[in-house]
């Protein structure tokens, strides 16, 4: 059944949808009132953390030995998310004593690495869902007359999660053999924000449990392969897509003892503005941050005309160099740029990198040779 909520992102309507912790309460719920009823379960209402009453459809029920099994298929209403579509199976079975036992099977993944909302070797079912589950188990069996005599041992499968998990930052995070049955609110918001600083935060606490060292981020996988090839920084970067300031921000919460920040001129060149959020519907000052200082190093108004009506960043770059102030332009918009990755940093050392693909580094502030230096020291202590 369709969730009738929406949001509003820029001039388009989106519906929302619900998340893989909804879809494992719902189908645990549904195992539960099946096995204590012994008839079959066709839909099945949940409440979501943040107050929103569902009504889901169960799919593939079925009884065993002293078991029920039931699926709920996820729905991301309109958000691009991996897991659309995907049957989030639980199998109940009953237990004396009057405590819920939560575990992750097939497609569920597990956890390798410290600093996630889970122990080293716990299911991926995060705390938020397996909350939800245990209420909505109690609620089947407090209904069936079983409050307080009963308990239940699930287990969550999803049949297809390996093979989509691949597809997930999972990997990255050290959860391997499916993905993970997360959510807070419930609600998957089309176009999240809250999503995917979400994601690049456990990203970031997982690199704070190994070490403590100078952390690389970077936007995205050109700044990771740029860092890996080039700067020969073969440590795992942490992505932060357009999310730098937020990325700034949690560094400094969780300490590391430095943050060096590698990426494209098409991104980093908004620093230089103090713009922390690089996506273009947020702000895309590109040209002007460039014009300004190509002006400043003495740039004729035809120039700086040109600079304006340029599209890209590479043509821009292109255009300095023809004009002999490449050099003088880059220089001076990595030292902006660095001055307001400090003032965001506060007592975190930050330091920060500016490539371009044809062009190699186009700019490095004072300090990021000797942060560079100090990361492959740590990397080659590590191995």
């Amino acid at each position: 059944m369709a969730l009738e909520r929406y949001v509003i992102s820029g001039a388009k309507k989106l519906r929302c949808g619900f998340t893989t912790g909804v879809c494992a309460a719902a189908a645990a719920k549904a195992a539960t009132v099946m096995l204590i009823s012994g008839k079959a379960v066709e839909q099945v209402a949940v409440t979501t953390p943040n107050d929103i009453r569902l009504v889901l459809e169960v799919e593939d029920a079925s009884c065993g030995d002293g078991f029920a099994r039931c699926a709920v298929r996820k729905d991301a209403g309109d958000d691009a998310d991996v897991t659309d579509g995907t049957l989030i199976y639980a199998s109940v079975r009953l237990t004396e004593k009057p405590e819920i036992v939560i575990e992750g099977g097939m497609g569920v993944g597990r956890v390798t690495c410290p600093g996630l909302d889970q122990p080293v070797g716990a299911a991926a079912i995060n705390r938020v869902p397996r909350l939800m589950i245990a209420r909505c188990v109690r609620e089947a069996l407090a209904d069936g007359g079983r409050g307080g005599r009963a308990g239940a041992y699930i287990e969550i499968t999803v049949p297809d999660g390996e093979a989509i998990a691949q597809r997930t930052f999972n990997p990255r995070l050290g959860i391997v053999g499916g993905i993970s049955i997360l959510g807070t609110t419930g609600i998957v918001e089309p176009m999240s924000t809250a999503a995917l600083i979400d994601t690049i935060r456990a990203e970031m606490n997982v690199r704070r449990a190994q070490w403590a060292g100078p952390l690389l981020v970077t936007p995205g996988n050109y700044g990771e392969t740029f860092a890996a090839q080039t700067l020969h920084l073969s440590g795992p970067a942490v992505l932060c897509s357009n999310y730098i300031g937020e990325a700034v921000d949690c560094a400094v919460r969780l300490r590391f003892e430095g943050l060096l920040l590698v990426g494209h001129i098409g991104k980093l060149v908004k620093l230089a503005g103090g713009i922390f959020d690089t996506h273009s519907r947020t702000a895309d000052a590109r040209m002007e941050i460039l014009t300004a200082h190509a002006a400043l190093a003495g740039a004729s108004r035809a120039i700086c005309m040109k600079l304006m009506a340029c599209v890209t960043t590479d043509a821009a770059i292109d255009l300095l160099e023809e004009s002999g102030i490449l050099n003088l332009v880059m220089q001076s918009v990595t030292e902006r740029a660095g001055i307001y990755l400090c003032r965001r940093a506060g007592a975190l050392p930050a330091e920060l990198v500016i490539f371009s693909n044809a062009r190699g580094v186009l700019g490095m502030t004072d300090g990021a040779r000797s942060m560079m230096d100090r990361m492959r020291r740590n990397m080659e202590e590590q191995q």
